[in-house]
């Protein structure tokens, strides 16, 4: 494969959509299936059949198109309309629209700030493309990146490109990537792999999963081209065996790749081979931390081991292993095709680029989001996510999954970047982010995320494995209203023993639900352990009679 087959093959796809006069694209990324999409589809393309119009309209399946509040999301891109909650009684009336003009079903806006304050490169394919054919991926400039390096760059000056591009991880500390790829190519010539971390197990976190099943192959170029810069022929996505639409496309895509020669022995004509497989993590939270990840791909048990050595030394079966996250990859392509100043050019000055968010919870618009880096959360939440409903208030957005921090409305203004959200106790976390109002308890809320951490604990260190349960069991008693100030003395404690004790980032992470909301909302577990019950009314102390417990946490994450 050549640049000039690429070409060819982007042409011939390019003039093929070009035949059509209307293009409809409905998205059958997971959530719009699970509201009928699948069904949609059908319906979309059994009217356009039935009409007459087959020669004059493409009717594709693509990826997320963002605002999964509002799905079945159907958009018709000559017109640049957009359908929300579109059923399949109402695809006469999509394809009604295409000629007549008339508005069709629900219309949804596509000028306001939910799309418009957006800046796309991981998602820019998402909602435009079939994922399950390449030569889709390739018309929108699919695999150029990685032919341009094998052609012309060399594994060195590809690394040097990613390091002044200032892309950082995005999996959760946001370690330099460059970096990471440079130890692992020092290593010398020997066995190494490249490992893509898709073991997303966040509660309220969709955004790899939205990826590996809108843009598949961006991610596996991204993987491929990191192959050749740190030297590795041999690659594996660990994906959560709860994605199976995700995992169906990644199959396909790879195959896909295979027999263009993309992927495989000689690709491209050199002598640069890279082979990739799909492992099925069985859903241990604690397999996203990088060494039990390891282990679980070796057949072992899931559990983290001390560090160092570190994976880039000394990972899979020993060898030096590179491992970034779906969202990293994703981004690679782009940053080699566009130069590393485009890439620079974007977000603040120590974090480059754009974020993708899960944004749920307590929020108008409620989906999937990219948005550059140095945004504030006041902008995220009141423009693009349209503010909290029913005239309530904004009370705190929390970020960076189980082991991220609860940010009081106060610090809204706050900047979007990995330094900014560490400042003040939170993280970025692999981009969920759960807004919560004034009818959440954060004591409730604190409890349970602590009650998803001990659930989660592999058990393998004893601040981790007691810890966390003896935390949950006085964050219990706290909304229960039958605990005492010594109690939260020995919460505090304990807070900072799992913290600074524990193995691996899981244990390290739990506490900081209950450290930030101690910090920002102290007065609430003073409420509860004096008698005066719980400002929210969600917990078992109530205000003066018994309520449903964890309602207020629950509802948010589930969002």
């Amino acid at each position: 494969m050549t640049i000039e087959d690429l070409r060819k093959i982007a042409e011939t796809e390019r003039e093929a959509e070009k035949k059509y006069q209307h293009r409809v694209c409905v998205c059958t990324a997971a959530g719009c299936l699970s509201s009928g999409a699948d069904h949609v589809l059908d319906a979309i393309r059994k009217e356009v059949v039935e009409t007459g119009m087959k020669n004059e309209v493409l009717v594709k399946s693509v990826g997320c198109m963002g605002l999964c509040s509002a799905g079945p999301l159907v958009s018709v891109e000559s017109d640049g309309k957009m359908f929300a909650n579109v059923t399949p009684e109402e695809a006469p009336e999509v394809v009604a629209s295409l000629d007549t003009g008339a508005g069709g079903p629900q219309e949804c806006p596509t000028n306001v700030p939910f799309f418009e304050r957006q800046k796309k490169i991981v998602l820019e394919n998402c909602g435009k493309i079939d994922p399950e054919r390449i030569e889709d991926y390739i018309a929108h400039d699919g695999y150029l990146a990685l032919v341009h390096t094998i052609a012309g760059r060399s594994p060195q000056e590809t690394i040097q490109e990613i390091i002044r591009s200032g892309l950082r991880g995005r999996g959760g500390a946001g370690y330099p990537t460059g970096l990471k790829w440079s130890t692992v190519a020092k290593t010398g010539e020997q066995e190494k792999y490249v490992i893509c971390n898709a073991d997303e197990g966040d509660p309220g976190a969709f955004m790899d999963r939205a990826v590996l099943e809108g843009d598949p192959h961006r991610v596996l170029e991204g993987m491929a081209i990191a192959a050749y810069a740190v030297g590795a022929q041999k690659g594996f996505l660990y994906v959560r065996a709860e994605y199976p639409l995700a995992v169906n496309r990644l199959k396909t895509a790879i195959r896909q790749a295979e027999r263009l020669g993309l992927l495989g022995n000689g690709i491209c004509g050199s002598r640069f081979s890279f082979h990739l497989d799909i492992r099925l993590g069985a859903g241990a939270f604690v397999c996203g931390e990088e060494t039990a990840l390891i282990a679980s791909i070796e057949g072992k048990r899931g559990t983290p081991r001390p560090r160092p050595p570190y994976p880039a030394e000394s990972g899979l079966w020993d060898s030096p292993t590179l491992i970034n996250n779906v969202e990293t990859f994703a981004n690679v392509a782009p940053i080699v095709r566009n130069g590393a100043a485009w890439f620079a050019g974007i977000g603040t000055e120590k974090s480059k680029g754009t974020k993708v968010f899960a944004l749920a919870g307590r929020v108008t618009n409620t989906g999937l989001i990219e948005v550059p880096m140095g945004i504030t959360l006041r902008e995220v939440v009141n423009d693009i996510g349209g503010g909290i409903p029913d005239g309530k208030k904004c009370k705190a957005v929390q970020t960076g999954g189980p082991s991220g921090g609860c940010i009081p409305e106060k610090h809204m203004d706050l900047p979007v970047d990995y330094e900014s959200l560490k400042s003040i106790g939170s993280m970025m976390g692999s981009g969920g982010m759960i807004v919560m109002d004034e009818t959440s308890c954060m004591v409730d809320v604190a409890k349970y995320f602590m009650e998803f951490c001990m659930s989660e604990s592999c058990g393998k260190c004893i601040p981790c494995r007691a810890g966390t349960q003896q935390m949950h069991g006085l964050l219990t008693k706290i909304t229960a209203g039958e605990a005492t100030p010594a109690d939260l003395a020995l919460l505090e404690e304990l807070c900072d023993l799992v913290q600074n004790t524990s193995l691996c980032g899981l244990g390290q992470g739990a506490p900081t639900p209950v450290i930030t909301t101690l910090k920002y909302f102290r007065e609430e577990y003073d409420s509860h352990i004096a008698g005066e019950g719980c400002s929210a009314g969600v917990c078992a102390c109530g205000r003066g009679r018994a309520r449903p417990a964890r309602s207020g946490a629950h509802e948010e994450v589930s969002k």
